[in-house]
C-alpha cells in the first residue's frame, strides 16, 4: 500500500485578526492622542446639533420617534434579540463550534468597546476642548452590536444564505456607523475603532474553527458584491447627512463605508489556501 497526496482546501478572512488590532490601535493613537487627531475630529462637530440629521426623525431623540436599531433605547433589546437568533439558527442547524464562535465574536466584539472605552482606552484633553467634546467614546458601542451580530450571523449562516445575510449586515452597519456620526454620537475614528474590532474577533473565531466548521466557498451571483457596496455606499450617504454642512456629511458617509469595506473584506470569501495531505491508496 502506497500513500497518494491529495489537495485539501480551506478558506481563511482576507484581514488577519493582528492586522486590524493593529489599525485599531493605530486610529486610537492618531485620532485621540495627537492634537492634529483631536482638532480634525472636533471641527467636524461644530454644528447646531442633531436636528440637521436627516435620519434625526429616526433616531429616537426626536419626541414621538422610533429608534433605528441599535440606536438610543434600543440598543440592548437589538443586542439581546440578536444573540438569541444566532443561538437559535445554531441550534437548529446543529453547527455547535460555530455557534460558540458566533455568541463569542458577538460578547467579545461589545464587551471589548465598553471595556475599552470606558477603561482601557482614556482620552486626554490635547486641545482645551468644550466639556460636550472631552467624553470618552472610543470606540463605539452602537456600531459594534451590528458589526458584531452581522458578523456572528454570518458563521452560523447556511452557505446558501451566508452571501446575502453578509450584505444585509454590511448596509446595517453602514447606516448605523453613518447615524451615530450625523446625529454627533460618535467620531468617525470611533465608528471605525468598533468596525476593526469585531473584524478582529471575527477573524480570529474564523481561524480556531476546525476546518469543517469553518466557513467554506460558496457561490452567489458575481454582481452580489458589486451591488452590495453600492447599496451600502447610498446608505451610508444618506444616514451621515446633515442640511448644514455638505463636508460633515461627505466625511461621516466616507467613514461609514469604509467601515462597510472592511466588514466585506473580512466576512466575503477569502483566498484559497490549499493544503497537501495523504490519503491510502489501493494498489
Amino acid at each position: 500500500m502506497t500513500t497518494e497526496p491529495s489537495l485539501s482546501r480551506t478558506t481563511r478572512p482576507r484581514i488577519s485578526a493582528p492586522l486590524c488590532l493593529f489599525g485599531l490601535l493605530a486610529v486610537y493613537l492618531i485620532a485621540v492622542c495627537t492634537p492634529f487627531g483631536q482638532r480634525a475630529e472636533n471641527a467636524l462637530l461644530n454644528g447646531v446639533g442633531a436636528e440637521p440629521a436627516w435620519i434625526y426623525d429616526w433616531s429616537g431623540t426626536a419626541y414621538g420617534s422610533a429608534a433605528l436599531p441599535p440606536l438610543e433605547n434600543t440598543a440592548l433589546p437589538t443586542l439581546l434579540v440578536g444573540m438569541a437568533v444566532i443561538v437559535a439558527v445554531a441550534l437548529v442547524r446543529r453547527c455547535w463550534w460555530p455557534g460558540f464562535a458566533a455568541t463569542g465574536v458577538v460578547a467579545v466584539t461589545f464587551g471589548g468597546t465598553e471595556v475599552l472605552s470606558k477603561v482601557v482606552l482614556p482620552r486626554p484633553d490635547l486641545v482645551d476642548a468644550p466639556d460636550m467634546l472631552t467624553a470618552v467614546s472610543f470606540p463605539s458601542g452602537h456600531v459594534a452590536i451590528p458589526a458584531g451580530l452581522a458578523l456572528g450571523a454570518a458563521l452560523v449562516a447556511s452557505p446558501r444564505i451566508r452571501p446575502y445575510v453578509i450584505a444585509a449586515g454590511m448596509l446595517w452597519l453602514a447606516v448605523t456607523a453613518g447615524a451615530v456620526q450625523a446625529l454627533y454620537h460618535h467620531r468617525p475614528s470611533d465608528v471605525l475603532g468598533a468596525t476593526l474590532l469585531a473584524c478582529a474577533c471575527y477573524s480570529l473565531a474564523a481561524r480556531l474553527l476546525p476546518p469543517a466548521d469553518t466557513p467554506g466557498i460558496t457561490r452567489h451571483p458575481r454582481a452580489l458584491p458589486t451591488v452590495a457596496l453600492a447599496v451600502s455606499a447610498a446608505g451610508a450617504l444618506a444616514a451621515a447627512a446633515r442640511d448644514d454642512s455638505v463636508t460633515q456629511s461627505l466625511v461621516f458617509a466616507a467613514a461609514a463605508f469604509l467601515c462597510a469595506a472592511l466588514f466585506w473584506f473580512t466576512a466575503a470569501q477569502g483566498p484559497v489556501h490549499t493544503a497537501r495531505r495523504t490519503r491510502p491508496a489501493v494498489r
